[in-house]
């Protein structure tokens, strides 16, 4: 048995070109076909067609994938931070306001990085929402 090609230039059962790396992209923030043009057009939302090779971005949806992953992440971060800032003696209005920002930056930040990350992953391994066939 061999392996599929995964180059750039195979496809998928789609038809859609085979996807570059999707770490690359996904980290990038990049287009997960051609790894080129920007995959958002605003804050966190992903364009319906690439500006660069054009392809079909409605294809994938990422659900509350990044945001699970963010929230854990994120929360531990912040949690050890807090205790680590009021071990340190600040006030509590302190500790709050750094947390408070840390967390809005963070979050703003991780969640663009997971959004593309899992977006990317799933063009590349063509993963699609599943469907029951009718067995009558």
């Amino acid at each position: 048995m061999t392996k599929p090609d995964t180059s750039k230039n195979s496809e998928t059962d789609r038809g859609m070109p085979r996807s570059v790396s999707p770490y690359k992209a996904g980290f990038a923030c990049k287009c997960p076909y051609c790894g080129e043009s920007p995959l958002f057009k605003s804050g966190l939302v992903i364009r319906e067609t690439c500006e660069g090779c054009g392809c079909d971005l409605t294809t994938a949806d990422t659900g509350d994938g990044a945001q699970v992953f963010v929230i854990l992440i994120l929360g531990a971060i912040s949690a050890i931070l807090g205790f680590i800032l009021t071990g340190a003696g600040l006030s509590p209005e302190a500790v709050v306001g750094i947390l408070g920002v840390v967390i809005i930056g963070g979050s703003y930040l991780m969640l663009r990085i997971f959004k593309a990350t899992l977006f990317a992953l799933q063009i590349h391994h063509d993963a699609h929402e599943g469907s029951l066939e009718d067995e009558s």
